[in-house]
């Protein structure tokens, strides 16, 4: 027991060895390196999870805007039919044409 007792005493004699202050004061640096590592880690954790929202709100936006635009396209295709297009002008009184097209033709010669 007393064997046990005494490499228990010098392990906490080579603790408190290392944990002195003078080796404290040496490896500062080191300490305050970590320190800007961790912060610098803790940063880059937020950047991303924020970056990840930020893509995740703009895609949607992009589906909408996707939907939407196909929307406005069927919408234009099915106005600019022309059974829809008399429709919409009859009330303004124009109609389709029934006879051909008269082609005017220059009577001076010149093109």
């Amino acid at each position: 027991m007393s064997e046990e007792r005494i490499q228990i005493k010098e392990s906490r004699a080579e603790w408190k060895r290392l944990l002195s202050h003078r080796w404290i004061v040496r490896n500062f640096r080191f300490f305050l390196f970590l320190s800007v590592l961790a912060v610098a880690y803790i940063y880059n954790g937020h950047y991303a999870d924020k970056l990840a929202r930020k893509i995740n709100r703009v895609s949607q936006e992009v589906n909408e805007l996707t939907y939407e635009y196909k929307t406005l396209r069927s919408e234009v295709m099915f106005r600019s039919k022309q059974s829809e297009l008399s429709r919409s002008v009859a009330p303004l009184g124009l109609s389709e044409l029934t006879a051909p097209p008269v082609v005017l033709k220059d009577s001076s010669g010149n093109k």
